[in-house]
């Protein structure tokens, strides 16, 4: 009878191409971006994509999402918009496709459709923080205006004075 140590090696021999194959044929979010956002968006995320022009609504420059929250990475609201939880009323009917229908649509017939689809919206966000603009400047780089001597203090501000 063969022992454990030669048995787990042999599951391992036979588990593990299968593992490895199947995470070569995932698309990186670069890609998924160059495929499904790029043409709206631009290739740098400026919102000055070759469709943008017929847009109703400008597409975001996605490079700013970042910045205009002065340094947080807005993931949860970015990943509902991607995946089609989240709609701006604000906008209009929505220009933008719902891409958690489209990626679980692409992955039909494969092992768990919508956790794959779910992973290429996880994909998308992760890239998208990487082309975030660096941060403005912070208000603390600012000169103190009248406002901010009248402000009480808060927090560790109190413990500064």
């Amino acid at each position: 009878m063969p022992s454990f140590p030669i048995l787990f090696a042999v599951m391992l021999a036979l588990l593990l191409p299968a593992c490895v194959e199947s995470e070569a044929d995932e698309a990186t979010g670069a890609e998924l971006y160059a495929i499904h956002c790029a043409s709206c968006h631009g290739p740098g995320g400026g919102g000055d994509g070759p469709v943008a022009a017929g847009l109703s609504v400008a597409p975001p420059d996605l490079r700013a999402l970042q910045a205009r929250l002065d340094g947080r990475f807005p993931e949860t609201e970015v990943l509902a918009t991607i995946d089609g939880r989240r709609e701006v009323a604000a906008h209009g009917p929505r220009d933008m496709p719902v891409w958690g229908a489209v990626f679980t649509e692409a992955r039909r017939g494969e092992d768990l459709p919508v956790w794959r689809a779910m992973a290429d919206a996880r994909a998308l966000v992760d890239f998208l923080r990487t082309i975030q603009d660096p941060p403005r400047a912070k208000d603390a780089e600012r000169p103190p205006s009248a406002k901010d001597a009248e402000r009480p203090p808060r927090g560790n501000d109190a413990e500064r004075r």
